[in-house]
């Protein structure tokens, strides 16, 4: 089994810093590590909507590194601070990435993120293109 570790000009820093890649591939799939809505300069908006936007802009980043896109997503799992206040705009923002058949979702709720101030982390795996 072979894995090819994916670091993006983004992820470049964490990879170095903090040994984690932005997602490996190997057998066909796609493995990310969490993703969250940073803006260009690292920074969490203030608007939560355009946090969401930014965190699942992120992952179609990963994606197209190979060749995939958001139907290639298979199953993903979200980790929430203030889950049940923030679930109706979390699944709005969503329904603008993916479409049916949609893919297998955990969502979980948490007290904190690494960043401070950030409300969700996207962690998903995907089939890669033939």
């Amino acid at each position: 089994m072979s894995i090819n570790t994916i670091v993006t000009t983004e992820g470049k820093f964490s990879y170095e810093r903090f040994h984690f890649a932005s997602a490996t591939e190997s057998n066909g799939f796609l493995f990310c590590s969490g993703v969250i809505g940073a803006d260009e300069r690292g920074k969490i908006p203030a608007d939560i909507s355009e946090e969401f936007h930014n965190a699942w802009k992120a992952v179609g980043s990963l994606l197209k590194e190979v060749n995939a896109d958001y139907s290639s997503i298979m199953e993903y799992t979200t980790y929430h601070v203030g889950l049940q206040q923030h679930m109706a705009t979390f699944m709005a923002i969503r329904d603008e990435y993916l479409t049916e058949p949609w893919p297998a979702w955990t969502a979980i709720g948490i007290t904190e993120l690494a960043i401070s101030g950030a409300h969700v982390e996207i962690r998903v795996t995907a089939r890669l293109p033939d």
